[in-house]
């Protein structure tokens, strides 16, 4: 399992060692995003080659962009269809993914991403959905919410990210994951973050990851 604590070594490595777009590389570097950090460093290879991944990350730690960056590598901007799902445990940290993965898509155009999140009202969230997105960031009880109401289709699906699993369990969403990632295509990429590794996200990681990198 890759995590934030590694040696110093890992933090020297730039994001141009990847294989990512130049325009990608470019971006990152408009950003200020020169050298990956440790979970980067040990992450980003892995799920860049479209392994799934299960990965010990704090808040603060880079995660975002390990997951940002692998999602929009998988992404076919010509499909306007949602490709990609977050979830997150809170309205905040969605919002938090959803503005970060947009800096991190600036140097590909057109690139739609919706927050769907509990506390707002669902009819601008389905109007939206209705004129079509590529990726979703929410929270598990509002995703679920569109799946029963068929207003948000993940046929196209094909990178599932499991953010902050620990503390969507401990908030009691176990069952909504297990609901949205049933629905999604078998064929897809899961990544999955957790700060602590209990024996829930362990079920979760043999429930829906593929011989995850670790």
């Amino acid at each position: 399992m890759p995590e934030d604590t590694q040696s110093d070594s890992a933090l020297s490595a730039p994001f141009g060692c990847l294989p990512l777009a130049p325009a990608v590389i470019d971006n990152l570097r408009q950003l200020g995003y020169l050298n990956m950090t440790p979970i980067q460093a040990a992450s980003l290879p892995v799920t860049l080659d479209g392994h799934d991944l299960i990965a010990q990350a704090k808040t603060g730690s880079g995660k975002t962009a390990v997951f940002g960056l692998t999602l929009l590598a998988n992404l076919d901007v010509s499909r306007f269809e949602v490709q990609a799902l977050v979830l997150c445990p809170t309205r905040e940290l969605a919002d938090q993914v959803t503005q970060e993965i947009r800096r991190l898509a600036r140097s590909e155009d057109n690139i739609k991403v919706l927050s769907l999140v509990g506390g707002s009202v669902m009819r601008p969230q389905m109007a939206s959905l209705a004129h079509g997105a590529h990726i979703v960031v929410g929270t598990p009880g509002r995703i679920m919410d569109h799946l029963q109401r068929e207003s948000l289709n993940l046929d196209a699906l094909n990178t599932l990210v499991l953010d902050e699993a620990d503390r969507m369990l401990d908030m009691g969403f176990h069952d909504d994951i297990v609901y949205i990632a049933r629905r999604c295509p078998k064929a897809r990429q899961t990544l999955l973050f957790s700060a602590t590794y209990p024996e829930g996200v362990v079920d979760l990681g043999r429930k829906f990851l593929h011989k995850p990198g670790r």
